[in-house]
């Protein structure tokens, strides 16, 4: 996502000495793009900071709890993984 903000930048300064009211409309619409991603991109850090901290509140009241899970979706993923491993001859 940075790297697209960055090029839509750089690609907006480029054109900074074109003339045009096509180029202009352009240059506006991809400004208010930028500005509508950041503000996207800000609201989805705040929740995903949000659902870290739940989560952890969560692991550190019912540790074992977490633990138990932790492995039991590690070994039945290490199951499916080798199972499909073993069909296609690996």
């Amino acid at each position: 996502m940075g790297t697209l903000a960055e090029d839509a930048r750089a690609l907006m300064a480029a054109t900074a000495d074109v003339a045009g009211d096509k180029v202009e409309e352009a240059r506006k619409r991809l400004t208010g793009a930028l500005e509508k991603a950041k503000e996207i991109a800000g609201r989805v850090g705040d929740v995903a900071i949000d659902r870290a901290k739940a989560t952890d509140e969560v692991v550190r009241e019912h540790p074992y709890q977490a633990l138990g899970i932790a492995f039991g979706v590690g070994a039945l993923m290490g199951c499916l993984l080798s199972r499909r491993g073993s069909r296609n001859g690996d």
